[in-house]
């Protein structure tokens, strides 16, 4: 008798949930699709603010690198005496 009942409300129970799961979870797919469709878009119209149209024959330099003094003068370079065999 407590078999039959358990099986009876363990099968009512999942029928409910698979039911709720089919209602639910394409909503909340669609949540999810959109979010990610308004957050592409706000991405794409940022970068498209970032493209603005240059004149032709300029130059822009967005970033220069630092210049770095080497600790070796020019006079005492990296210059190594060979001599050309024949």
């Amino acid at each position: 008798m407590i078999l039959i009942r358990f099986l009876i409300i363990s099968i009512c129970s999942l029928y409910i949930i698979r039911s709720l799961v089919r209602i639910f979870l394409p909503m909340l797919f669609q949540n999810v699709v959109n979010k990610a469709q308004e957050q592409a878009r706000q991405q794409q119209n940022y970068y498209q603010q970032q493209q603005q149209p240059r004149p032709d024959g300029k130059i822009r330099i967005d970033h220069m690198p630092e210049q770095r003094k080497s600790s070796v003068p020019d006079s005492e370079g990296e210059f190594v005496d060979y001599e050309e065999i024949k």
